[in-house]
């Protein structure tokens, strides 16, 4: 089920000072495997120091490019992003997984979308920005991105080219919360931004779908907003950057006893006992099940597995729908078995 291979990194180019961007090199063999939507990522997996990691990036690229690409910016304290950024080069190799996610771009009709992204948030808008405008002569995008100055912006130079490429149908509107440069708002994207482009500098544009991808905080505030502008929620799609776990987990304290699990991973069938007090991922990893993750925070959706049998509760979820849910779609990274037996099942998703 964690289809990874080691590819080769074709390119590294540097972005800001602390963000780069990693091409891989797809071998003709692979192309089909890696192929993916607008808005989709793929999870890196590397051994630093002995230990195992994994990080989910969101592909950059655009499917029509042919090119497999993502951003990684250094993040302060970071482990893998310091790596990325500091030691990597062309010709290294990395084990990665196939392309995955729900955060996509794939309709055909006219289309018109507007996305607010902020930091490396940008990394799957620019996926599905150029998507958007590559897919219909009459659609148009408009981008609201947030970050601290014009130095630190991912993919301006990128961004400007969409622009110059597709004028009259791609707009943008940069968001400084530490620089004041002329035709940008300062601050960051909050309720005034969203009304600002709303009412004022696209008054009277009815979008068809908004795309938010950034920190917790903005999310709800950009969503709350549209919301109270008269957007259905069916309308916007978002994606975290980061992993909301601080740690606390109340139920794991409440819970008691054992569960028995049946586990069903590429037409292969595990069964154990695990306690309830532990997350149903973490136990399958204990017993050298090789099922997929990457987060284990709960934010991209690798782990999903559908519950045939029994009953669980999620810590939290921040990616499934109510009506995924009731399908039996499960989080197994936030999921504790609370019934004496589950069924899990990772091969029909």
């Amino acid at each position: 089920m964690s289809h990874f291979h080691a590819l080769k990194i074709a390119a590294v180019d540097r972005l800001t000072p602390n963000a780069v961007a990693l091409t891989f090199d797809i071998p003709e063999n692979l192309k089909e495997a890696y192929s993916f939507k607008a808005g989709q990522y793929i999870t890196l997996k590397h051994t630093l120091n002995g230990k195992e990691l994994r990080r989910a990036y969101s592909i950059s690229s655009p499917p029509s490019s042919g090119k497999l690409t993502v951003g990684i910016k250094k993040m302060e304290g970071g482990t893998f992003s310091v790596y990325a950024n500091d030691q990597l080069k062309a010709g290294d190799s990395m084990e990665v997984m196939v392309p995955e996610g729900r955060f996509v771009f794939d309709a055909t009709s006219p289309q018109k979308i507007a996305a607010f992204a902020a930091g490396s948030g940008i990394t799957p808008i620019m996926s599905i920005a150029q998507t958007v405008l590559e897919s219909h002569p009459d659609n148009t995008f408009v981008l609201v991105f947030g970050n601290q100055s014009p130095d630190e912006t991912m993919y301006f130079n990128n961004i400007q080219s969409i622009k110059e490429r597709y004028g009259d149908r791609f707009f943008v509107q940069y968001v400084y919360s530490r620089s004041t440069v002329e035709d940008a708002l300062f601050g960051r994207i909050e309720r005034s931004t969203v009304n600002f482009v709303l009412k004022n500098k696209f008054k009277g544009t009815e979008f068809d779908g908004f795309y938010l991808c950034g920190p917790k905080e903005m999310i709800a505030q950009v969503t709350d907003t549209l919301k109270y502008n008269g957007v259905s929620k069916e309308k916007i799609h978002f994606e975290l950057f980061t992993a909301d776990d601080d740690g606390d987990d109340e139920l794991a304290e409440e819970l008691e006893g054992k569960t028995r699990v049946e586990v069903l991973l590429d037409d292969e069938t595990f069964t154990f006992v695990m306690d309830k007090k532990e997350r149903v991922l973490d136990s399958v990893l204990k017993e050298d099940i090789d099922a997929p993750y990457s987060c284990q925070g709960g934010v991209c959706s690798s782990c999903i597995a559908r519950l045939t049998e029994g009953k669980v509760e999620m810590v939290r979820n921040q990616i499934l729908t109510e009506s995924e849910i009731e399908e039996g779609f499960i989080l197994t990274c936030q999921s504790h078995p609370i019934t004496s037996s589950i069924k899990v099942d990772y091969d029909d998703v």
